[in-house]
């Protein structure tokens, strides 16, 4: 989505917000749902409890990354329908569409970082209480 919007070519940006958005539904909402479930089970077989410190914080994070990808996938959507909207008219991508734009780029950061943290605590396995 990035180089799509850093084009600047509305007819570019409704095409890779297209397949963005078919992909965060095809491959990333099977993905969260198999992950929690996966892991639940990996966590269980292991013996490991959900409460222990390094599994709580990852169970408190891998929610926190969904609090802000939900919102995301909407946010593609209304970018994907402006810029379509904006090519099929020959018009250039509106104000709402970077206003979306910025807060969909902003989410990004602390998800990702969630997401790090996560990776961490499941290396590290850190005695967190």
């Amino acid at each position: 989505m990035l180089l799509a919007h850093l084009q600047k070519d509305a007819a570019v940006i409704a095409g890779v917000a297209r397949i963005v958005v078919f992909a965060d539904f095809v491959f990333t909402a099977t993905a969260v749902i198999a992950q929690a479930v996966t892991g639940v089970l990996l966590a269980r077989t292991a013996g490991y409890s959900l409460s222990e410190g390094w599994i709580f914080w990852s169970i408190v994070l891998y929610l926190v990354t969904g609090a802000f990808w939900l919102p995301v996938v909407w946010m593609q959507i209304r970018m994907r329908d402006l810029a379509r909207d904006a090519a099929l008219k020959g018009e250039t991508l509106p104000k709402r569409y970077h206003q979306t734009f910025r807060l969909w780029f902003a989410f990004g950061f602390p998800a990702f970082g969630a997401v790090l943290a996560i990776f961490w605590l499941m290396i590290a396995k850190a005695s967190l209480g």
